[in-house]
């Protein structure tokens, strides 16, 4: 559940802003954090960098990388959001697209971190314990068996 669940939020985050790049260079300069000369890269990169990390989980395609990816990018949203809430700056976190200015945006903060705080513990757990049902790592990385051991009465005799 944790892989489709991460998964999903990745793909669909991502998804929404492909089609709008301007409106994710807008969401990422608003944060006020990145030199004005890396927002348009990081604004362009993000939404397919989001997608592929979700579709890795969503196939259980090299889920240990995908959910430290997953994971650092968390916790960079984490920072992001705490820092425009203590600097006092009300903006759209552009998670979902759009972003930029929003005077209603502070009292949807706490709920924001929350939701990444969440992803960020579903991500560490995909990280710690990668493998899961209907994954293609099992298919194309299989995990390799260990010879069976003797018993005590076999290797006495």
């Amino acid at each position: 559940m944790a892989r489709l669940v991460t998964g999903v939020v990745w793909v669909v985050a991502g998804a929404l802003k492909l089609p709008h790049p301007e409106e994710s260079v807008t969401a990422v300069r608003a944060y006020q954090v990145l030199p004005l000369s890396l927002t348009g890269p990081v604004g362009h990169v993000l939404p397919m960098l989001e997608v592929v990390v979700g579709g890795c989980l969503l196939l259980g395609l090299l889920t240990r990388p995908a959910a430290v990816v997953s994971a650092l990018l968390q916790v960079a949203f984490i920072a992001g959001l705490v820092s425009v809430w203590a600097r006092g700056i009300s903006i759209d976190c552009g998670c979902f697209g759009s972003g930029g200015p929003d005077p209603h945006a502070i009292d949807r903060y706490p709920w924001e971190i929350a939701r990444d705080v969440g992803l960020f513990v579903l991500s560490l757990m995909l990280a710690v314990w990668p493998r899961s049902k209907l994954a293609l790592d099992d298919v194309l990385l299989p995990q390799p068996t260990l010879p069976a051991t003797k018993s005590t009465s076999e290797r006495t005799t």
